[in-house]
């Protein structure tokens, strides 16, 4: 199910804005890569690149190749919808649907799908999706309560069992723990850990030590210079990346230098 992604040659824009460029890279299946780098390089936009949430936005394009498995996202051929089905999306605050109760929540995406299920099957999708974002022990007897009525850390696992009802190949995740509290962030990097052995993860965090914690692979991002695109500076084996870096603009921010 998991699959690999190819990233060629891919310059991304809002308008005649260039906002990263030149993007290289294999994010191979079954592992977690981690992208970090300073506020405004382009790490989340890149992200979004990769399930082509990126051209929800008016006048964002994208020049260059995403392959997912032989298949370039971006061929003219290719529905952006399906891809998007495919490819989950965890966004940075916890967003449940304020009306839905947990099991609406869970089964919102599969729904949106046009996927018809018969009540047994529905429930066994929201049972197995919560079991796998590590949340069912916590809701199994308020299935029918709202999901908004959950903790934070709570709600941001919520919506991975959402995104994994569909079963996606890949999952990516936009600072999925930064509105969360220590031990809330823990639940969802113990759940990361378990994850990557059905999917292939990509997340954006601003926390160094969650990087090294969570991750298979790191990319540093980093703008040349104010007002200039951002780009992949460095990407290597997340031990190699903290500890031996390539290049000196890595080390710099990771040890806190600038950024």
């Amino acid at each position: 199910m998991s699959k690999r992604i190819d990233v060629i040659n891919e310059s991304i824009y809002y308008g005649d804005v260039l906002a990263v460029k030149d993007v290289n890279v294999r994010i191979e299946p079954r592992t977690v890569t981690a992208l970090i780098g300073p506020s405004g390089c382009g790490k989340s936009t890149f992200l979004r690149t990769l399930n082509r949430m990126h051209e929800v936005i008016p006048g964002a394009r994208v020049e260059g190749q995403v392959v997912v498995d032989g298949v370039n996202l971006y061929d003219p051929g290719v529905d952006a919808v399906q891809v998007r089905r495919a490819i989950g999306m965890v966004f940075q605050r916890p967003n449940p649907f304020p009306t839905m109760s947990i099991a609406e929540n869970v089964l919102a995406g599969v729904r949106l799908n046009n996927r018809r299920l018969r009540k047994a099957e529905a429930e066994e999708l929201v049972e197995t999706s919560l079991r796998g974002a590590n949340l069912w022990d916590e809701v199994k007897d308020r299935l029918d309560r709202p999901g908004a009525g959950l903790s934070g850390g709570q709600q941001q696992r919520l919506c991975i069992a959402r995104a994994i009802a569909v079963r996606p190949s890949v999952l990516l995740m936009d600072e999925p723990c930064s509105a969360l509290d220590p031990i809330s962030t823990l639940a969802v990097e113990d759940l990361i850990a378990e994850l990557k052995r059905d999917y292939t993860i990509v997340i954006v965090t601003h926390n160094m030590q969650q990087a090294s914690r969570v991750s298979d692979m790191t990319g540093f991002f980093n703008l040349e210079a104010t007002g200039r695109p951002g780009q992949l500076v460095e990407y290597d084996a997340t031990a190699k990346v903290f500890s031996a870096p390539s290049q000196k603009a890595t080390e710099d921010y990771i040890s806190g230098r600038f950024g």
